[in-house]
């Protein structure tokens, strides 16, 4: 009676946590690994709050996750499923960061899409997939608000530009001249400069590494798991 109890309580436990934060342990695997389920979805929020009829990922949420899965020694691996259509520029990239140091394997899945700073995102983990009807889309930084049109602001731009480049460029096998051309690009979206690439283009670009589903994506995680905890042995 006590074991169904607390089956149950975990449950309501796990419902919650999908519910409030788009996070799960996933651990009833053949291998018997317990994988921790990150879901970015919708646009990135940062210091300032969205429109509450907009879906968000809030990274005062996500940033506790991360350093919880990274501390608790049962979480074997991390897998990022990606849906966002960007967001807070910083904010993207403190979760990014966060991803990227993680000593345990990780592996990321695009959905749909991983646009603007959640092209960092999705290039964080050791490993990404992308869906062949997923799409990315790299651009320029852009800025809401006031702007002051004087020289220290465009080199504050460029300082931003800079540090998404050169993460996207440490963290995937694309070139820093292919990325800039396809960031620059005034012949593929309509009154805006930038790149759509569709799931084949991403792999075909260095950006992602591979094709793949959710089957693919846990495959490769516990692949990757079991080759980790064979080196630390």
């Amino acid at each position: 009676m006590q074991d169904q109890e607390k089956q149950q309580s975990d449950r309501q436990e796990a419902n919650e946590q999908v519910r409030e934060y788009g996070q799960v342990v996933l651990k009833e695997n053949s291998s018997r690994h317990q994988i921790y389920l990150l879901s970015i979805i919708g646009e990135i929020e940062g210091h300032e709050h969205s429109p509450s009829n907009v879906k968000t990922t809030k990274y005062e949420h996500v940033l506790p996750q991360l350093a919880m899965a990274e501390d608790n020694c049962d979480i074997d691996g991390i897998l990022v499923l990606l849906n966002t259509m960007g967001g807070d520029v910083e904010a993207g990239l403190a979760i990014a960061e966060m991803i990227a140091s993680s000593s345990k394997p990780t592996v990321s899945l695009v959905l749909g899409g991983s646009h603007s700073i959640g092209v960092p995102l999705a290039v964080s983990t050791d490993y990404s997939f992308i869906v062949p009807s997923g799409t990315m889309i790299i651009h320029p930084v852009r800025m809401n608000g006031m702007v002051i049109g004087v020289i220290q602001t465009y080199e504050y731009f460029e300082r931003i530009q800079e540090r998404i480049l050169n993460f996207i460029v440490k963290n995937s096998h694309i070139e820093k001249s292919r990325l800039k051309e396809l960031m620059l690009d005034t012949s593929k979206l309509a009154k805006d400069v930038g790149t759509v690439l569709d799931g084949e283009e991403t792999v075909a670009a260095g950006l992602i590494d591979a094709i793949g589903g959710i089957s693919d994506a846990l495959r490769k995680l516990n692949e990757m798991i079991d080759d980790f905890k064979i080196r630390s042995c």
